[in-house]
């Protein structure tokens, strides 16, 4: 017998509970090895067999199908053998299909056998059940149930992972390549770029690491989850976690400029006017934004409310400086004038430029920072 009953329910069960694979696609899988076996043991060219199995009784049923087709619109059996004895190829137009008398039926024939029966229908004939498999045969069953087992398990992964696609997902570190870090997910592997770790972090085999499910991937091996650690949506994301009015809804985040493993700034703004943004995001004592900034290794966050105004929201971007004025130069490319006092234009720009380039991709502008004395400093690129 080609398997061996006894284990059939438990292996259903277990492919059930700790894969996700559905015990009707298993046994779809053995149906489908069983035929196939059977075709190559005994079938006919041309011929489409199915098996019908229960995994209760380990009854097998074999069946031929042959599709109703018009007797008018084929190419008969001998005028295809007088077409390649005498060498003539079919024309392009020629619509017509080649008849299989194992493939097909004509529609009176299968009218006697079914009645109502119309064409593409498909006729069912019983054949002779047989359980003595050759080893070929054997192996190559055995290929279709691993492959189809194979097929419904990453269809099971794509529908659960694909659900969780702009989520926070963790698992197990299980070897770096190259700088790429491979996470044991469980039931898939996520792959964790170099480019998409926080700057300065490093990992150890059999740690465990929590990270941003950028998109789901049906790769030829198996299903990858892209992950990242460097994406501004992993703030957002943590934050959702941290804070309630997050998640409810009430605390809304517009936008996110971030330099992993440097610095962070958040513009929040509240759908309802008993509900503070900032203080949200914050929390008590600064819990929630300290619990974030120590999952992303120390990185710094400014948190601000977000303004619809141009000038309102650049003078909140600038923060920790105090601005004193902010003018638009031009509204169309969102090109604005800032002035400072002359002891807050250094801090304005911050370090390297970092805090008026993070404040520009926060609001979408291009910002000059100019004292109160006069002076206009030129910052750096804020693309």
């Amino acid at each position: 017998m080609l398997f061996d009953l006894k284990t059939i329910s438990s292996v259903l069960t277990e492919l059930e509970e700790t894969r996700g694979v559905p015990r009707e696609k298993v046994i779809e899988a053995i149906e489908g090895a069983l035929a196939t076996a059977y075709r190559k043991e005994y079938g006919k060219k041309g011929q489409i067999v199915r098996a019908k199995f229960n995994p209760a009784s380990g009854a097998v049923e074999f069946f031929q199908v042959k599709e109703v087709v018009d007797a008018t619109r084929v190419i008969s059996e001998d005028e295809r053998a007088a077409m390649e004895t005498e060498g003539r190829e079919r024309s392009t137009d020629d619509e017509r299909i080649l008849y299989n008398s194992e493939h097909h039926i004509f529609i009176d024939a299968a009218r006697k056998i079914k009645k109502g029966a119309e064409l593409e229908d498909e006729i069912i004939f019983p054949l002779e059940a047989k359980s003595d498999f050759g080893r070929i045969a054997a192996q190559t069953a055995k290929q279709v149930v691993i492959q189809k087992i194979r097929e419904a398990e990453k269809i099971s992964v794509m529908g659960e992972y694909g659900a969780r696609a702009g989520e926070i997902v963790s698992g197990t570190v299980q070897r770096i390549d190259r700088g790429a870090l491979f996470i044991d997910m469980g039931r898939a592997t996520g792959i964790l770029p170099y480019e998409e770790q926080i700057p300065g972090e490093r990992y150890r085999q059999g740690e465990r690491i929590r990270a941003f499910l950028v998109r789901v991937e049906d790769t030829p091996r198996a299903v990858a989850l892209r992950l990242s650690r460097a994406t501004p949506k992993f703030v957002e994301a943590l934050f959702k976690q941290e804070a309630p009015e997050v998640a409810s809804g009430a605390v809304e985040i517009k936008a996110v400029a971030r330099e992993p493993g440097s610095r962070t700034k958040i513009a929040a703004t509240s759908t309802d006017p008993h509900v503070d943004p900032v203080g949200s995001l914050v929390g008590g004592r600064g819990v929630r934004v300290s619990t974030v900034m120590s999952e992303l290794g120390g990185e710094k966050i400014d948190i601000i409310q977000w303004s619809a105004d141009l000038k309102e929201f650049v003078g909140e971007a600038l923060s920790p400086a105090k601005v004193l004025a902010v003018e638009i130069l031009d509204e169309e490319s969102r090109h604005v004038k800032v002035t400072v006092a002359d002891d807050q234009q250094s801090l304005a720009i911050g370090r390297g430029g970092q805090n008026v380039r993070l404040a520009a991709k926060l609001c979408n502008a291009k910002i000059d920072i100019a004292s109160l004395g006069g002076s206009v400093a030129t910052p750096p690129p804020q693309s």
